[in-house]
């Protein structure tokens, strides 16, 4: 059973899976920003990793206000997503999202289970 009071598992349920639908969202813009033309790449790639700055912002008010480091390894695997993107290789910063997810789903994953044995879920 995971030790995580109910404060902080309320907490961390709404931000993993607030932050895992950013990051499914993130994921698939980032995949499908192969498919565009060289002169939309730019501007795609420009507002893709704005998106990937403020989801990172997100995960790290998520450790600030839970302390769980699920959220640490979700913020570490999207700031490489962030280099690989900024590097011009989407299709690996693709993979980098979806460790980030992971994470989040975790900390979610965890959360739930002390909410549902706590008979709140």
């Amino acid at each position: 059973m995971v030790s995580m009071d109910l404060p902080t598992a309320v907490k961390s349920y709404q931000f993993g899976e607030r932050a895992k639908s950013e990051l499914i969202v993130t994921s698939q813009l980032c995949a499908a920003l192969s498919g565009f033309s060289e002169q939309e790449r730019a501007g795609g790639r420009r507002m893709l990793l704005m998106l990937m700055e403020s989801v990172r912002s997100e995960l790290q008010f998520a450790y600030n206000s839970t302390n769980q480091q699920d959220f640490v390894r979700a913020t570490n695997a999207l700031n490489e997503a962030i280099s690989l993107l900024e590097s011009n290789q989407p299709d690996q910063a693709s993979e980098k999202i979806a460790a980030a997810i992971s994470a989040s789903t975790t900390s979610a994953q965890q959360a739930w289970q002390v909410l549902s044995g706590h008979g709140l879920l």
